[in-house]
């Protein structure tokens, strides 16, 4: 290990500088403290320059000042709602309780809000108070305010960047303490820095297809996350005596269109199956050629859910000729005309003469997709649908017949860092490890959300924690 000029002693060392690096650093330097803030990537932002962005904070001046009662009490009932008291409770009060704090701030720093936030739209289960933020320009209007505050603490001296540079090793004495980081820049060359606490803030595991298999026990199916979350922070975490929590909290979302080719795949496009924005004219089969859940279901929730008990988080919108042509394109952005040059195409659309070739063609049983599009034809017929929906305006018996398949999937972490209630990470016997905190998407959805998409609840808690650490581990 050669030696360098990043031997410190830092106050603080912070590994990854991302959603939860930069808060964190900067305030640790507002507060007189020396910073290393070490990036892998060349260049900062993290999951920012591919997110939404979307974050959730209740009692914020923006909701006063457009006459919105909120409160974080409010906030915590609803989470825990909407998670079915699946998050963790420590950090749900822990984000929920500084987010308001948080969010004005960012709000002085210039952040770009959309002008119809606070809104009650998400794409996942609805808050019963508009709480819900995003940018203008999404991920990057976070990153537009959070780096040019810590580039300000950078050119007064507070704070040392290295980016291109990995983390490769904490150093740890005969107690235990972390004491340091290894690292390794771009060209090779191995150094150390000495430091009195380290932050993990280095991100998820989302774009490592074997440790995403390893944790979540599904394959990595969407190529479409962040490049850089590799998993490294657990890595370091586990070898200095952590463990990860959550493995039972993983959540598929109800699915993607992909392209061709070997998994991780990319996105082709994505179906309307919001039934608030399109009531559903098709069915929806799973690899047994059976229906799994209402189509007009208005929870996504229970939609996800249900997905979830299905081989391989994979399942076909079923539809006939007569469907093709009156109902609204399922497709987001795509004309009728786009669809119809995808059919036998490409491998996800698929188009027959029959219901049992279109089965054969799809790879689920003819006898039994037969029988639930019979079954769903005479539910029609009746006005009364076996799964209880109510919108059916038409039969499926008109061909072709035509079938577009949804793969479920995740871009978030689910498995995380366990930390305690000061975000310090905990061995398996719920003892800290000294000087080693934890905070971001490295903690994982299943302690951040549970098991749900619980809005805002991934974007606002990085900021939090970032900004907690940066206050409390650097002394005046």
């Amino acid at each position: 290990m050669s030696s360098n000029s990043n031997s410190g002693p830092w106050d603080m060392i912070v590994v990854g500088a991302g959603t939860t690096g930069l808060p964190a650093a900067t305030m640790a330097a507002q507060r007189g403290g020396r910073v290393l803030l070490v990036e892998v990537a060349e260049k900062i932002g993290g999951t920012l320059l591919v997110s939404f962005g979307q974050m959730s904070a209740a009692g914020t001046r923006l909701q006063a000042e457009k006459g919105i009662e909120d409160s974080p009490e409010k906030h915590l009932e609803e989470v825990m709602r909407i998670s079915r008291g699946t998050i963790d409770p420590v950090l749900a009060r822990l984000s929920i309780f500084n987010a308001a704090d948080a969010f004005d701030w960012m709000m002085e720093l210039g952040f770009d809000v959309q002008d119809q936030c606070p809104s009650i739209e998400s794409a996942h289960e609805r808050y019963e108070v508009a709480r819900y933020y995003w940018g203008n320009d999404f991920g990057k209007s976070v990153l537009d305010v959070l780096e040019p505050a810590m580039r300000e603490q950078e050119a007064l001296g507070c704070i040392k960047v290295l980016t291109g540079t990995r983390v490769t090793g904490l150093m740890q004495d005969r107690d235990g303490i972390v004491n340091g980081v290894e690292l390794i820049d771009g060209e090779g060359r191995e150094s150390s820095a000495a430091g009195k606490n380290v932050v993990l803030t280095s991100g998820g595991y989302a774009a490592n297809p074997v440790m995403f298999r390893r944790l979540c026990g599904y394959k990595l199916y969407l190529n479409g996350a962040y490049e850089f979350a590799q998993g490294d922070g657990y890595d370091l975490a586990v070898a200095a005596g952590g463990y990860l929590r959550g493995r039972d909290k993983y959540l598929s979302n109800f699915g993607w269109l992909l392209e061709d080719g070997p998994y991780p795949k990319s996105m082709l496009g994505r179906a309307n199956t919001y039934p608030e924005a399109r009531l559903p004219w098709e069915i929806y089969v799973n690899a047994h050629g059976q229906r799994f859940v209402r189509e007009d279901e208005p929870s996504i929730d229970v939609r996800e859910h249900a997905l979830l008990d299905q081989p391989e988080l994979r399942y076909w919108i079923v539809f006939d000729d007569s469907i093709f042509r009156q109902a609204p394109p399922i497709v987001y952005d795509w004309s009728r005309e786009q669809m119809a040059e995808a059919f036998n195409t490409c491998e996800v659309f698929r188009r027959a003469d029959s219901l049992e070739s279109l089965a054969e063609d799809i790879g689920v049983p003819g006898g039994a997709l037969a029988k639930t599009v019979a079954e769903f034809n005479a539910g029609v017929a009746q006005g009364r649908d076996a799964l209880g929906r109510s919108h059916m305006p038409v039969s499926i018996d008109t061909p072709p017949f035509y079938a577009i398949r949804q793969q479920g999937g995740s871009v978030s972490s689910t498995v995380g860092v366990a930390v305690n209630e000061s975000l310090q990470v905990v061995r398996p016997d719920g003892a800290a490890i000294p000087g080693l905190y934890a905070a971001g998407e490295i903690l994982g959805s299943g302690q951040l959300q549970g098991n749900a998409f619980v809005g805002g609840m991934m974007v606002m808690p990085c900021i939090v924690f970032g900004r907690l650490l940066g206050q409390r581990l650097v002394e005046f």
